[in-house]
């Protein structure tokens, strides 16, 4: 195994456009330090991030939005107080990966990369308008979250290329979101379903909103038709309704050990309409 130290992305995709065999990248390691040890990889090439500057980084953009770099673990992600008040429901779903010890490690764009439905971390920034950095041997380009992952294991990456930050929207005034998700145990298990909500309000009424959907189908969704069925409402009991049914008619999960059809696409409604009660709490400054 030959191991790289790059000091810069752009000497990362160079490396890894280079590989003629199996590559992987480290920042955290949560997951492929794991899958080493068990075996499970074996890469020709671990282009180790962490040397490049920058990538424990979070800072506040120009526009008020947030650049998280991409060792950046859950652990400071959750002590960041500026950043946990523009977007909870982010942090939360990051705070939900793993043990303490796996939060001091683990990253956001780990969690993205490993390419799981089932990550917790991923609905809220979708739900969040997030958007990657995708640093390549030719440049780089701006990406939205929900279009990295195509498929359990997979994402839209191509050979040479690696996420290089994430971009938070400008929260704004009057904005609220929320993730919450079921497991069968209390803690460190993976989600059943997933659901994060993200509301901007125009007085007492939802102006915007984003509705994103995990472990439902094969990668996190984007719902329009949820959203489109808050907005304009002061999330009323009907607008709820429309939410859950709106949620629930888009889950395409399976059945598995930890639960079937019939129980993911019931619990993913009732989990909409409970983030959204908290995003909106939030938003009208009811609830932190």
């Amino acid at each position: 195994m030959r191991y790289h130290t790059p000091t810069s992305f752009q000497e990362a995709a160079r490396l890894a456009a280079a590989s003629g065999g199996l590559l992987r990248y480290l920042a955290g390691g949560t997951d492929v330090l794991v899958q080493m040890r068990a075996g499970m990889v074996q890469p020709d090439e671990l282009i180790d991030l962490k040397h490049i500057p920058g990538v424990f980084d979070i800072s506040r953009n120009a526009d008020g939005g947030w650049r998280i770099g991409v060792a950046v673990p859950g652990r400071v992600l959750g002590a960041h107080e500026a950043l946990c008040g523009d977007w909870p429901g982010v942090v939360e779903g990051m705070n939900l990966v793993g043990s303490t010890q796996v939060q001091g490690r683990a990253t956001l764009t780990g969690n993205l990369c490993n390419g799981s439905p089932a990550a917790d971390s991923v609905p809220g920034l979708v739900a969040a308008g997030a958007t990657v950095t995708i640093t390549g041997p030719d440049g780089s380009r701006e990406v939205p979250v929900e279009a990295i992952p195509t498929g359990p294991g997979r994402t839209v990456l191509k050979k040479g290329e690696l996420i290089s930050a994430i971009t938070l929207p400008p929260r704004g005034a009057h904005g609220g979101d929320a993730y919450l998700r079921f497991i069968p145990r209390t803690e460190m298990d993976i989600a059943v379903v997933g659901a994060a909500v993200n509301v901007t309000l125009d007085g007492d009424r939802i102006a915007k909103a984003r509705v994103a959907l995990g472990a439902v189908a094969p990668t996190v969704l984007l719902v329009e038709a949820a959203a489109k069925a808050i907005v304009g409402s002061t999330l009323d009991e009907a607008a709820l309704d429309r939410l859950a049914a709106a949620s629930s008619a888009a889950a395409k999960p399976i059945s598995d050990k930890r639960g079937t059809v019939e129980f993911r696409v019931d619990v993913v409604g009732v989990l909409a309409r409970r983030a959204a009660k908290i995003a909106y709490d939030r938003a009208k400054g009811m609830s932190k």
